[in-house]
């Protein structure tokens, strides 16, 4: 499969939504096949929130050769937020102004934010049209910013597990995960491990938010029903911690959680339903029956609010981490979709 990792370099004084500046900042991005001669191939993917650029590695079952988003057939670009752990400018990376990492004093960023700093890109890049802008999660969330700031952009946007204003209960799981990492002395410490046990214990939290009761009933079950201690599911909250203070930061974790906090795409745009109001694209919004921390209300909300956008529910085991999982569901939903023209004919789809 044809990909390329490259890197976006901004020079200049960037100027944040909540004030202050970055005095530049670079965007690690990857592209995967080619662009047609009329132009009307472009994918863009935004990844969720611990995500990289690389969606052929996270999203294998909607991105590769033979699946729905084929670099065969289209070209690809998915882009490392600014302020996480793959590339792009974040907390580890050095301030030109002090010749020192940011750690705790990388400024606050907000999906506004890393959607400016995306779309610089785009332009960098000489793209003046998407077809389809897609993601999940924090994801969906910045594709539906970008929707709303540049509404002639995309031809067609999907949503999926996403919402247009990150709600209490989201913000509480976050506050959380950041006050594990608080709880962890070495936090203060400004080294690119700092905070690692915190982060550890993040995760966990984190992953409560993304599955369900019934996903620990049936993936983590008792291994036997006298069991009193060395259970499945404390393993596997163990494992999951390691693995992820392996490929994070704390520092990252803790600014990308903000990030998603700061979501809110009616601020300083006349409230919520005005803004969504705005999108042009063609919408489908995808929904996931057993998500606890992205519920259904949220995505119905915003095929209410969106001009002729299309509902659509998946069902899942897997909660939220379904839009990660479910990708024949996706696909299926999908296809039907941009077949009928953005109808969705419900008939065909099950």
């Amino acid at each position: 499969m044809q990909s390329e990792q490259k890197t976006f370099k901004h020079p200049y004084p960037y100027s944040l939504e909540m004030g202050g500046e970055l005095a530049g900042f670079e965007l690690s991005y990857t592209t995967y096949g080619t662009i047609d001669p009329e132009k009307n191939n472009i994918i863009w993917i935004c990844h969720a929130l611990t995500g990289s650029s690389n969606a052929a590695e996270w999203w294998d079952g909607l991105v590769g050769e033979g699946k729905y988003f084929d670099p065969a057939k289209h070209f690809i670009v998915c882009v490392n937020v600014l302020g996480s752990a793959y590339g792009s400018t974040g907390p580890l990376s050095v301030n030109p102004k002090t010749g020192n990492a940011y750690y705790r004093d990388f400024p606050v960023i907000t999906v506004r934010d890393v959607v400016g700093a995306m779309d610089l890109l785009r332009q960098e890049m000489g793209i003046r049209r998407i077809k389809i802008c897609i993601g999940g999660s924090l994801g969906g969330q910045q594709a539906l910013e970008w929707a709303v700031e540049v509404p002639d952009l995309f031809e067609e946007l999907v949503l999926i597990a996403s919402n247009a204003l990150h709600s209490p209960w989201g913000i509480a799981f976050n506050e959380s995960q950041r006050m594990a990492i608080q709880a962890d002395p070495t936090f203060e410490d400004n080294h690119p491990e700092a905070g690692a046990m915190g982060m550890r214990a993040a995760r966990s939290i984190a992953l409560l938010s993304y599955r369900n009761y019934d996903t620990y009933n049936f993936t983590q079950a008792r291994d036997n029903p006298d069991q009193i201690d060395d259970f499945r599911a404390s393993s596997y909250q163990q494992y999951q911690g390691d693995k992820f203070v392996k490929r994070f930061n704390a520092y990252s974790y803790w600014v990308l959680s903000k990030i998603m906090d700061s979501h809110n795409v009616g601020r300083n745009r006349g409230g919520i339903v005005h803004a969504l109001g705005l999108v042009k694209a063609k919408t489908l919004v995808l929904g996931i029956k057993s998500d606890l921390l992205f519920p259904l209300s949220e995505q119905q909300f915003l095929a209410r609010h969106i001009p002729d956008a299309v509902f659509q529910e998946i069902d899942s085991l897997y909660g939220h981490d379904g839009f990660l999982i479910e990708y024949k569901q996706l696909t299926q939903v999908i296809r039907v979709w941009q077949e009928t023209n953005g109808q969705l004919e419900m008939a065909k789809i099950g």
